[in-house]
């Protein structure tokens, strides 16, 4: 496999105040063990990346180690996938950033079964836009459906509405018909989120007074960027029969709620995890959902930044938040059209 000898990277490491990432000059042993060499053209900034690159959670299991939850881009070597070379790829979830050096170099080395071959019209752009972010609300998506739920179930609320799984969130339950009610706190994101299909915007619940057991039951299903009170509010005021698919945590880790919402009103919480998915699921959502949205969603949701301004986008995307997906720009690739 022809590994390039010194490639540029963000490379988590442990200092006198913590876990902090700084740019490095990698090596081949820097990228870990894998059969498929990728050139990576884009990275995405999650909330999950902020907390690694500023040192506010306990990311890495391993250090020092590339950061980045996820990886664009096109294959060099194809290993053992079955794939040509220059092939469209994304990588999301695996152990990427946690155990095995992640998208924030010019190349990376997985395992073939983490590559996911993208849909012919989409670039490595696009790709990046969705990645871990869209796998994520997709997954939650295709969760509620297995229980039931369906268009004609009723409402579907979204919390965290306009950070990144929230707004291809509420782009996707739009495209696949659902009416939507999208849950933010940031106003300024009101026209993108009716822009990608949102029936209804709503400001962040007031969750100051001591809460009720059990609400008037609003929802058909919801989405759940957020976590903490956010979560236990959704919970008292579902419908009957009513599901929950939840895997954010900025609202916080702990749950406060009562046993009432499940006992009297039947509903599910489903937990969703994109760590390991399988193939099949993974070829699903990249097809049937990311595959369907049009190349305009993207577009709209997503911004690029320099591979310079990642640890100022670390920052903000944990202080401040951000509307959208950020695009971290690593590599220029050939055989990647609509690349931006």
């Amino acid at each position: 496999m022809d590994i390039p000898q010194s490639m540029r990277a963000y490379q988590l490491h442990e200092t006198d105040d913590g876990v902090r990432g700084h740019f490095i000059n990698a090596t081949p042993e820097d990228l870990g063990e894998g059969d498929v060499l990728v050139r990576t053209t884009y990275s995405s900034v999650n909330y999950k990346d902020g907390l690694a690159g500023t040192g506010k959670a306990t990311i890495a299991r391993t250090l020092p180690l590339i950061g980045g939850c996820d990886g664009t881009g096109v294959v060099v070597h194809a290993g053992e996938s079955g794939m040509a070379a220059g092939q469209r790829v994304a990588m999301i979830g695996a152990s990427l950033s946690e155990r095995h050096a992640g998208g924030y170099c010019e190349y990376m080395r997985v395992p073939n079964s983490w590559v996911d071959p993208l849909p012919d019209h989409l670039g490595t752009w696009e790709a990046a836009v969705f990645a871990t972010a869209g796998v994520t609300a997709a997954a939650a998506i295709l969760r509620l459906e297995a229980v039931g739920i369906t268009p004609s179930s009723g409402p579907v609320v979204v919390t965290g509405a306009s950070g990144g799984a929230g707004t291809l969130g509420v782009a996707m339950l739009a495209q696949r018909g659902y009416e939507v009610t999208a849950v933010t706190g940031k106003p300024e994101a009101a026209q993108l989120l009716t822009e990608l299909g949102a029936a209804e915007i709503q400001p962040r619940p007031d969750l100051s007074g001591k809460p009720r057991a059990l609400e008037h039951g609003h929802w058909a299903a919801a989405v759940d960027n957020v976590g903490g009170d956010t979560l236990a509010w959704l919970i008292r005021t579902m419908q009957p029969g009513g599901a929950i698919a939840s895997y954010g945590n900025a609202g916080g880790n702990a749950l406060h709620t009562t046993v009432l919402p499940f006992i009297l009103r039947g509903i599910s919480l489903l937990g969703v995890n994109v760590t390991a998915l399988p193939f099949d699921l993974r070829h699903r959502i990249w097809t049937e959902l990311a595959g369907k949205l049009p190349l305009e969603t993207f577009r709209k949701i997503g911004h690029t930044v320099d591979f310079d301004d990642l640890p100022a986008a670390h920052e903000r995307i944990v202080t401040e938040g951000v509307i959208g997906r950020t695009v971290v720009h690593i590599s220029d690739a050939d055989g990647a059209p609509r690349d931006r």
